[in-house]
């Protein structure tokens, strides 16, 4: 095996709520994780020299703060080496997951390549730490999440398409979560209950006063369907369909100099594939 391409795919949350805040700080989450198929394309070509080289759309991220090399790090592997390609198609700040995939995605291409074998348990130890949605990557799986995220049971979800619109704007995730206007005691529900319609993001009122931008693509994205909401801490916005073509539809009629992607949501990470 010389390398490994795999899709590192976009996450939707199809409700978010926040339950309460932790004596370290952090948030206590309810939220379904909904995997897409569509997301960055990565290269992991294996090399002779050690340490793990990495060019493509996030050169302009500093190489301690880049979570695809603090991912590769991570791994403990000194003496191995490793090139990796990426190109960038999930927004920064969207709320979609595009640097926790990337993470995850390196994490499991790299065990691969490498030949470590470690097990899944490991593999979301080490992910844990570089940030609260890495892990369900790592568990490749659609998920009912609890705690910061990272409590994680599997979940399977009816088949639906997706119109993601991407306001041309990045939200801070921090500015939200410290904002003292969001509500951070919703009472938990439970899978029946998410499944019978219920569930919000909370981050939404927040973002949206304080976001234009958001706040005109989900105002677009509501006039089609009650469905629309904000993932993560946004800016991205979404509403789910039964259909491709009624996603489609509703994509065509997106306002000028508002991107819009159309998904279809996916059970599990696509495979990956290998170069011999």
């Amino acid at each position: 095996m010389t390398a490994i391409e795999t899709c590192s795919p976009a996450k939707l949350n199809l409700f978010l709520h926040v339950t309460g805040r932790r004596p370290d700080g952090y948030h206590s989450l309810q939220t379904v994780f909904q995997l897409l198929n569509w997301g960055d394309d990565m290269r992991f070509e294996a090399r002779a020299e050690p340490g793990v080289t990495l060019t493509g759309d996030t050169d302009d991220i500093a190489p301690e703060q880049n979570l695809i090399l603090r991912a590769a790090h991570a791994l403990g592997q000194p003496d191995r080496g490793a090139h990796i390609h990426i190109r960038k198609r999930i927004p920064r700040g969207g709320g979609l997951g595009g640097g926790s995939s990337n993470a995850a995605t390196t994490l499991l291409a790299l065990n691969r390549l490498w030949g470590l074998e470690l097990e899944q348990d490991a593999l979301q130890r080490l992910a844990t730490p570089l940030g609260a949605d890495v892990p369900v990557f790592v568990m490749g799986q659609n998920a009912w999440a609890e705690g910061v995220g990272e409590v994680l049971s599997t979940l399977t979800l009816p088949k639906r398409w997706f119109v993601i619109a991407q306001p041309d704007c990045t939200v801070s995730t921090a500015e939200i979560f410290a904002d003292p206007a969001l509500t951070r005691h919703t009472l938990p529900i439970t899978v029946q209950a998410f499944f019978s319609g219920a569930g919000h993001n909370d981050l939404q009122d927040v973002v949206l006063p304080r976001y234009p931008e958001v706040q005109k693509a989900w105002e677009w994205l509501d006039r089609h369907s009650p469905t629309a909401r904000m993932t993560g801490s946004g800016a991205c916005v979404f509403a789910a369909l039964e259909t491709e073509e009624s996603a489609r539809q509703i994509a065509a009629e997106a306002p000028d100099g508002l991107d819009v992607v159309v998904a279809e949501g996916v059970d599990r990470l696509p495979e990956m594939r290998v170069v011999e």
